[in-house]
């Protein structure tokens, strides 16, 4: 029997953040993946430089991308302004889209703002009822509906009206109209930073602080006994005090054997292909969203642009229901169809594939709605009880972002050290 203060379930940036940061050198880790960084894994192949998906950092914190960024052994870390587009009518238009209707065609610009004007103002009671009461039909339906039901691959009437919470890209009338004139798209996300060697220097910023040896690799948590505060693993059992989990919650449930009702847990997963080219493509676009139906994904993102490489290196994501399956032969014949579309779009014309990869995440977004965020807070508090901590955006069943995750893996910490400083 292994004893332990902490105990750690995931060693992707929640999991090391909390580590990092925690004062008690009393920890252990355990990872089911063979590498730390859960989505934040970077592959290199063929000298292209790839992630999981296309994880670029949004800090609001100064103090922690300077800390992050300091630990990187010099690695370059580059600053971009954000210039990212959607695809319509054969052409780009800026995003979001509801800032930039006066770029459409003039049938649906007159469509778009009509509907704007006259939107129905009523209390919406989901995602989209929110999307008709704020920004009209035309809006709604020509972007803001088809778009997030690929990104989501669901009903947005089965999500919150605040699902997205600050990420959804808000515009009241006045800033609409204001648009027209004077061009203003700034979101969260204006800025990103991204090092060369891809999202895992982050991971391995973090990892710095953190003592390798009590990092198990391909050990899986299987069961928790919460009343003694005992978990199995493959390899071996584990006392702990506290365990801090950043694992999807309904599979942290099903280990601790607390009751919930999992048909209030859905998420969609997203098909993430990495393909690079022989040659450049578009320039000065970081990425590209495509709300159209015919289109198989949504969103495709240029690393070349980001990193000043001279061939096309592409992100593509397809958002698909969680209950779906990818047989034997499947994803070669969904990369056919994807390298058809990049044609069909105009972002590949001669270009020769040099190299691909694909990974699932799954679960990706969650569907986040008002049983989901109720019964998400019923459960984390019998956990609480129980000396467990369910953290992160999958242990919080929750739409955060990575540096969320940083800062709430370190308040936790924080607690117990406080305590300790007590003591």
């Amino acid at each position: 029997m292994y004893d332990t203060e902490f105990l750690v379930v995931g060693a992707g940036v929640t999991g090391l953040a909390f580590a990092d940061h925690i004062a008690s050198n009393d920890y252990l880790i355990c990872e089911a993946a063979n590498k730390i960084g859960g989505y934040c894994k970077t592959i290199q192949r063929d000298g292209f430089t790839w992630d999981y998906s296309g994880h670029f950092f949004h800090f609001k914190h100064a103090a922690i991308e300077k800390d992050l960024v300091s630990r990187m052994g010099g690695q370059k870390v580059y600053k971009v302004k954000k210039n990212s587009k959607i695809y319509w009518n054969g052409g780009w238009i800026d995003f979001p889209f509801q800032k930039n209707i006066h770029q459409l065609p003039k049938d649906d610009f007159v469509d778009c703002i009509h509907g704007l004007f006259f939107r129905q103002k009523k209390t919406p009671e989901n995602f989209q009822e929110m999307l008709y009461s704020k920004f009209g039909k035309g809006i709604s339906e020509r972007f803001l509906i088809p778009y997030n039901q690929k990104l989501y691959a669901t009903d947005l009437r089965n999500l919150d009206m605040n699902a997205m919470g600050r990420f959804f890209p808000h515009a009241d009338m006045e800033q609409i109209v204001n648009n027209f004139k004077y061009s203003d798209n700034g979101s969260y996300n204006d800025y990103f930073t991204y090092p060369s060697g891809g999202a895992i220097q982050y991971v391995n910023a973090l990892a710095t602080g953190v003592a390798h040896e009590r990092i198990l690799l391909n050990e899986r948590v299987i069961s928790v006994d919460l009343k003694n505060h005992i978990a199995l693993t493959n390899r071996r059992e584990i006392r702990y005090e506290s365990l801090i989990s950043s694992a999807p919650l309904p599979a942290l449930l099903g280990c601790c054997k607390v009751e919930t009702n999992s048909s209030l847990y859905s998420w969609n997963k997203v098909l993430v292909f990495n393909i690079g080219f022989d040659s450049k493509g578009p320039t000065d676009i970081h990425w590209i969203y495509f709300p159209q139906e015919e289109i198989s994904f949504y969103r495709v993102g240029f690393y070349d642009n980001i990193l000043a490489e001279n061939r096309m290196s592409l992100y593509v994501e397809i958002g698909m229901n969680h209950n779906s399956s990818l047989g034997e032969g499947d994803v070669e014949k969904i990369r056919d169809r994807v390298i058809g579309d990049l044609r069909k779009v105009g972002l590949v014309v001669n270009h020769k594939v040099l190299s691909w990869h694909y990974t699932v995440m799954d679960p990706a977004y969650v569907h986040i709605t008002e049983r989901s965020i109720t019964e998400v807070s019923r459960v984390k508090e019998i956990l609480s009880n129980h000396g467990v901590h369910s953290i992160g955006r999958y242990g919080g069943w929750t739409y955060c972002s990575i540096e969320d995750n940083i800062v709430e893996a370190q308040a936790l910490a924080e607690t117990f050290n406080a305590v300790d400083r007590i003591y």
